[in-house]
């Protein structure tokens, strides 16, 4: 399973990358694994504000449909307008092109309560 070291993880299976003051989120590896073959994901609006473990959307699979909660609070930024037309991207490439949204953050300190990589490959791999 893959678990990039540079990323920061939620126990609800969302990655979250930091670079300045933009949070890049998506699903991880095991959790695309999990839910199988993406079919539709909810997006929240561009300007709408999200709260640190919230929901912000959904996501749909063959399978099921799951939450997605927010890693960080702030203002969406952009959304991945790929995943309209091409969803399972985020099968493909989970922490690259199949990210979801970016947000604005606004609690820049909510970034040292989220997992680093080996706490949350020990919560996968119970």
């Amino acid at each position: 399973m893959n678990v990039p070291s540079e990323l920061k993880y939620t126990k609800e299976h969302e990655w979250v990358k930091i670079e300045g003051n933009i949070a890049t989120i998506g699903i991880t590896d095991f959790a695309q694994s999990e839910l199988g073959d993406i079919v539709f994901v909810e997006l929240p609006d561009v300007g709408s504000a999200v709260e640190q473990m919230k929901s912000f959307g959904t996501i749909e699979a063959v399978k099921a449909v799951s939450d997605m909660f927010s890693p960080v609070t702030g203002k969406v930024s952009e959304v991945n307008q790929t995943l309209d037309s091409d969803p399972m991207i985020i099968n493909r490439e989970p922490y690259e092109s199949g990210w979801i949204l970016k947000v604005e953050l606004s609690e820049p300190s909510e970034i040292e309560q989220l997992l680093d990589d080996s706490s949350y490959k020990s919560i996968i791999a119970d």
